[in-house]
């Protein structure tokens, strides 16, 4: 029983993986789409879904800084449900506002180079959506 961490972006989705223990958040991979039909992600997380007996989805919730939900909430929002209705599992919304920065600095302070941080940042950006989401869950916030 594991949790899968989620970053829908206009051209990619990025992944996170939990350990069977739900305490670490690690990054899995980023998945490219056409940013309007769900036909290639789901291609995509189907198998990892069955192969890793994934129990709770985590998306990232792009708000804007005033808390507002803008163009990028709202293709969260309709992902949400294509991912409830296809995978029947609970999908748990987290607040990602700045989670791309904090994931862009991390890569630059790996000294990671320009174009790999291109290809990874949003796995990255994932894995900080869901180390928030088993942090909150491991004080009980969302049980």
């Amino acid at each position: 029983m594991r949790c899968l961490g989620l970053d829908l972006g206009t051209k990619t989705l990025g992944i996170a993986i939990s350990d069977k223990t739900n305490q670490i958040a690690s990054f899995y991979k980023v998945l490219r789409w056409d940013g309007e039909n769900y036909t290639l992600l789901f291609a995509g997380l189907d198998s990892i879904v069955a192969d890793n007996a994934i129990t709770d989805l985590v998306l990232g919730l792009p708000k804007n800084m005033n808390n507002s939900l803008g163009f990028a909430a709202e293709r969260s929002l309709k992902f949400k449900e294509a991912l409830e209705e296809r995978y029947k599992l609970k999908v748990v919304l987290i607040d990602e506002r700045l989670s791309t920065v904090e994931a862009e600095n991390y890569l630059l302070e790996a000294d990671t180079s320009r174009k790999k941080r291109k290809k990874v940042i949003d796995g990255v950006a994932a894995s900080i959506i869901l180390d928030t989401y088993l942090r909150m869950k491991g004080n009980n916030s969302y049980d």
